[in-house]
C-alpha cells in the first residue's frame, strides 16, 4: 500500500512490511487489519484492538481493496486522460482506469500486492514513488486514496515529489482523514485479526483543513474538494 520516503539512506518501513507480514497475509486470504501507533503496543498473538481509541485507527477492509471501485472511487477518474495510483495495492484503481480506457500505472512496495496485480494483467510496477517513474512529468493524474498522504510520515514531501511527476495541467488527487482537523505525524505498525504484527513504520494523518497547508509547501493548492460516500477528496493543482 505504501512507499519509503528516503531512498538515499538505510531503506524505511512501510505500511504493513516485516515483522510477520500481516499485510500481505491479509491480501492473501482477505483479512482486516488495525493501524496502531507503535507508542501503544500490542502484545503478539493477542487480538487487534477494538476501534474507537485514540491510539488505533482502521479498521481496514482489505478486500475492498481487492474488490471494484466503487462509486467514490470512481469520481477522481472524472476526467482523467492518464492515471498514476501511488501505493496501489492490489490495484483495484487501475483496473477501473484501464476499463475506463484511461492509461493507468500502479506502483506499490508490496511484492504480494504487485504480484496479485500483474497475475490479473495490469500495469503495476514494484517500486516507490520517490524512485524514477515512466512517465515521470506527463502524468494527468495522481492518486493519493486510501490513507496513502501518509506515506512516509511526512505529507509536504509526499505532495513535492507528486508535483514533479505530474504534468504542468495535471493534478493530484489526496483521500483526506475522516477527521477534518487530522494533522498528526507518529510511528505505527499493522495488526492483522489473528494478532500478528508488521515492523514499525512512519505515518500520517491529514484532514481536509490541514491538507492546504502542506499543499502550499508542496508547490500546489486545492482547486476542488467533494465527498461520495462519507470519504472526501481533494484535487490538488500546480502553482508553479
Amino acid at each position: 500500500m505504501t512507499l519509503t520516503a528516503d531512498t538515499n539512506t538505510h531503506p524505511v518501513a512501510t505500511f504493513g512490511s516485516g515483522g510477520a507480514e500481516p499485510y500481505a497475509r491479509a491480501l492473501r486470504r482477505e483479512g482486516r487489519l488495525q493501524l496502531v501507533r507503535a507508542d501503544a503496543p500490542v502484545a503478539p498473538g493477542s487480538p487487534a484492538p477494538s476501534t474507537g481509541a485514540a491510539d488505533v485507527y482502521g479498521p481496514f477492509d482489505v478486500a475492498r481493496w481487492s474488490s471494484a471501485a466503487d462509486a467514490a472511487d470512481l469520481s477522481t477518474l472524472a476526467g482523467a486522460r492518464s492515471v498514476l495510483d501511488i501505493g496501489c495495492g492490489p490495484a483495484r484503481m487501475v483496473r477501473a482506469a484501464v476499463g475506463l480506457g484511461i492509461e493507468a500505472l500502479g506502483i506499490d512496495v508490496s511484492e504480494t500486492a504487485v504480484a496479485m496485480a500483474v497475475d490479473a494483467g495490469l500495469p503495476v510496477a514494484a517500486g516507490s514513488v520517490f524512485d524514477p517513474l515512466d512517465g515521470e512529468g506527463g502524468w494527468h493524474v495522481a492518486l493519493l486514496l486510501d490513507g496513502n498522504i501518509g506515506i512516509g510520515g511526512d505529507p509536504t514531501a509526499l505532495l513535492t515529489r507528486c508535483s514533479e511527476v505530474i504534468a504542468s495541467n495535471g493534478s493530484v488527487v489526496v483521500e483526506t482523514a475522516h477527521d477534518d482537523s487530522a494533522d498528526e505525524f507518529y510511528d505505527a505498525h499493522v495488526v492483522d485479526d489473528r494478532g500478528l504484527t508488521s515492523a514499525t513504520f512512519p505515518w500520517a494523518e491529514v484532514g481536509r483543513a490541514a491538507l492546504p497547508g502542506h499543499a502550499r509547501r508542496a508547490g500546489l493548492e486545492v482547486a476542488q474538494t467533494w465527498s461520495v460516500d462519507s470519504r472526501t477528496f481533494c484535487r490538488l493543482v500546480r502553482t508553479r
